[in-house]
């Protein structure tokens, strides 16, 4: 029957007497990962962008609504992290007593039904997330967060966020009759929060694995009364089995019994879709996993995640026969064409906070001698990594003067984080020399971190690096005469390349570590000529390594770092160090302008008889003449070009 998941009503309950039995339908929307992307608009550029933006999703949000009688609407968190909009209301004119953020002035007016919370909300502080989630018309649920207390560990257990809530809505039938439905909703963020936001967390909270606290409280809530179960998941779909505490847990919660619908993020990927096809118990094509309805619409409001439920209450009690899970974008990759305006209310509603966010950007900090851009930044030493490393390392060597630590080496980690891929080609740093704003600042660095620096020994900087170089498919010398070099399930974030040493990269070795951190080939050794000083590194000599906090307490799983290896916790941002580091640029070294171009200390061998290609934006072939060893090879029409390694 053509339209019968989305003109028909929901009967949940016999709630007037005499009703028949009926099959009946509910439409469920999710947004996530907007990250405060609530306008169509990249502070970074300074302008705007019809590519993503919670403002443009709103409008597929009401063409969603219109189609359907029913229609429940919940967002999935990572929401109050991610541009400066979100950094000047945390940091720079933080939110009062009884003001109402930004994000839940746009929100509210949408009609939420629930929110979850992500990872990155707690980047700012609990004080700060409950101050802005308490503006917020909706609940918001957490079930796998506890209160670090004497029964953190026990049955006794309080949670820190409400765990579920059940929600009861009046829903029309095909023949207009209303009924009551009561819809259980429950959420969970990764349990990695502890290691990503230790220094907020620790002593405050605890988190617990996802699939044990899904498996304790869907059963109570259908006990309850739940007819329907929504899990909202801050989590990403993994093809390998996830174990315990799995920070992507999508595929353990579709195997608990008892939940309808998962509404999944995280890993700011696209499901249905083809690049699931593959995974186990995926169907792409009804949008299900395990059998169990799914979506994950994306990131920074890019599209619109869609579950449309059929159920029938023939037996006596509501059961879904039929779903469909589809997720609709607001631009055309391929014809690169709009196909969603952005809707006014947005822009009117936080005129106030985008123009402060506008003043903040623009406010200057330093001069440039050279462009800064991250285009090839996976496969050769990189002017936009360089620069954050060398801020780095001056600010953790001011630091340890004067301390036990001023006689070891500072060395710096620094890993591109605007690489394209999956976050589209337009996502790369192309910063023109001239004037370096805080736009530019917040460009170079993207995330909230906090600086960090470990105290390692040659051999676990090796480990690093060899974790690091995950990112490389084996090359194979004997192989074709073109190959790929990316491992595009690695993420750039963990390419760190390490300052301050030099080495080469083999990548006809196989990768030593997985990209989960576990040891695949003991005897691999992609690292090679590792040197300090211009000469071979002594394994046994001990380095500081200026790093983030998310890298320091666990996050990536690299080996052997962990916090017990952190010798200091500063409490400025890497953001703010770079900064400081480029307001005190001409009046330190008496230079008007810095240059910031990499220094070439690593790089990686050429393997004779193959080419080495790889993706990057089409615009980077402007840069192409200061790379010797890079051409172009195709332009691929899609924003999107094909380059290789000459040498």
């Amino acid at each position: 029957m053509k339209h019968s998941l989305i003109g028909l009503g929901l009967v949940a309950a016999f709630g007037s007497a005499g009703l028949q039995a009926a099959e009946v339908s509910l439409r469920i929307l999710e947004t996530t990962d907007v990250h405060m992307n609530l306008l169509d608009y990249d502070y970074y550029q300074d302008k705007a962008t019809d590519q993503y933006g919670l403002a443009r999703a709103i409008t597929l949000i009401k063409a969603a609504r219109a189609e359907a009688t029913n229609s429940l609407l919940f967002d999935n968190g990572d929401l109050l992290q991610g541009t400066p909009l979100g950094d000047v209301m945390a940091k720079i004119h933080p939110l009062k007593a009884g003001q109402v953020h930004p994000a839940y002035k746009v929100m509210n007016q949408l009609g939420y039904d629930a929110g979850n919370l992500g990872n990155h909300e707690f980047n700012f502080g609990l004080p700060f997330l409950r101050q802005s989630i308490a503006g917020a018309n909706f609940p918001y649920v957490s079930a796998n967060v506890y209160v670090d207390d004497a029964d953190k560990d026990s049955a006794r257990a309080k949670h820190a966020f409400t765990p579920y809530v059940l929600l009861d809505r009046q829903l029309k039938d095909a023949q207009g009759n209303s009924h009551s439905i009561k819809v259980g909703v429950i959420g969970f963020v990764p349990p990695q929060i502890m290691q990503w936001d230790k220094a907020h967390l620790e002593g405050k909270v605890v988190t617990r694995d996802m699939v044990e606290v899904a498996k304790k409280y869907v059963p109570e809530m259908r006990a309850k009364g739940a007819q329907l179960i929504i899990a909202i998941p801050h989590s990403g779909f993994e093809k390998i089995p996830a174990g315990a505490r799995a920070e992507n847990g999508v595929a353990g919660l579709a195997n608990v019994g008892g939940i309808d619908a998962i509404l999944f993020g995280h890993s700011h990927a696209e499901f249905p879709s083809k690049a699931f096809a593959e995974f186990p118990k995926a169907d792409v094509a009804r949008g299900t996993i395990n059998g169990v309805a799914a979506v994950m619409p994306g990131r920074w409001g890019d599209h619109l995640g869609i579950v449309d439920f059929t159920l029938d209450n023939s037996s006596g009690q509501w059961k879904v026969v039929q779903s469909q899970s589809s997720i609709r974008p607001i631009f055309d990759r391929a014809a690169k064409k709009s196909l969603a305006a952005a809707d006014p209310m947005v822009a009117a509603t936080i005129a106030d906070e985008h123009a402060q966010t506008l003043a903040y950007v623009r406010s200057q900090v330093a001069e440039s001698s050279a462009p800064i851009y991250s285009y090839f930044a996976q496969v050769s030493d990189d002017p936009s990594v360089q620069i954050v490393s060398n801020a780095q390392i001056a600010y953790v060597k001011r630091a340890m003067q004067g301390t036990d630590y001023e006689k070891y080496p500072v060395l710096s980690a620094a890993a591109p984080f605007k690489s394209g891929g999956r976050q589209g080609w337009s996502y790369y740093t192309d910063i023109p020399a001239g004037p370096l704003a805080i736009k530019n600042v917040a460009d170079l660095y993207i995330y909230p971190n906090t600086l960090k620096a470990m105290l390692l020994t040659g051999a676990e900087l090796k480990e690093w690096i060899e974790m690091s170089a995950g990112q490389f498919n084996r090359i194979d010398p004997k192989g074709a005469p073109e190959q790929r070099l990316i491992n595009d399930a690695f993420p750039s974030y963990n390419f760190d390349t390490l300052d301050g040493v030099s080495y080469e990269l083999d990548v006809t070795e196989p990768a030593k570590y997985t990209e989960k951190g576990v040891l695949a080939v003991p005897a691999a050794n992609r690292v090679k000529n590792l040197m300090f000083n211009g000469q071979p590194i002594d394994l046994n000599a001990k380095f500081i390594v200026a790093t983030n906090n998310y890298r320091a307490f666990g996050g990536g799983n690299f080996p052997g770092l962990t916090a017990a290896k952190v010798i200091f916790d500063a409490p400025e941002e890497n953001r703010e160090v770079l900064i400081e580091y480029l307001t005190s640029f001409a009046s330190q070294t008496g230079q008007k302008a810095l240059n910031p171009s990499a220094d070439g200390n690593w790089r990686l061998l050429p393997v004779p008889g193959v080419k080495l290609g790889f993706l990057s934006a089409s615009g980077a072939g402007k840069y192409v003449g200061q790379h010797p060893g890079i051409q172009l090879v195709k332009d691929n029409g899609d924003g999107s070009a094909l380059f290789e390694l000459t040498k």
